[in-house]
């Protein structure tokens, strides 16, 4: 199998409020949206997020109870201190709890996490170490 990722795609309990969140708060659009049901958004190249309905997901999968999402954060990179801090701000104007303020991060950069409205923790960070080449692959360097 490539070692490659297509769909990223999350139980949402709140449809609404994520639309208003990740549509507003990030600026994003999207690439498609089923009122009521799920909303897609393309987040890379040939990679698109899926947020669906909870209880529609937790049926297509046949799945007893209604699903959470846990244990995990989405991650985005800005290139300095200050759009982190302008990120963190606009994403709590759009209906977003704040987990951790920004603050400097033991790796090196500057970084926050933002929930959004149905519990999906965002870390909106600045790593210096952090580059993609011309190529899309991504650099950890120190």
């Amino acid at each position: 199998m490539d070692q490659r990722l297509h769909f990223i795609t999350l139980a949402t309990a709140d449809l609404e409020a994520a639309r208003s969140f990740y549509r507003d708060g990030l600026s994003w659009e999207p690439l498609l949206d089923v009122p009521k049901e799920i909303i897609f958004f393309q987040v890379g190249p040939g990679l698109v997020l899926g947020l669906y309905d909870a209880n529609a997901f937790t049926a297509d999968l046949l799945l007893p109870g209604t699903a959470q999402p846990c244990g995990f954060t989405l991650s985005h990179n800005v290139d300095s201190p200050t759009l982190v801090d302008e990120t963190v701000t606009s994403l709590l104007r759009a209906g977003g709890n704040l987990i951790k303020k920004p603050q400097f991060a033991a790796f090196g950069g500057y970084h926050g996490h933002v929930a959004d409205p149905n519990g999906i923790i965002w870390e909106i960070a600045h790593n210096p170490a952090w580059s993609i080449d011309e190529t899309g692959a991504v650099l950890l360097g120190e």
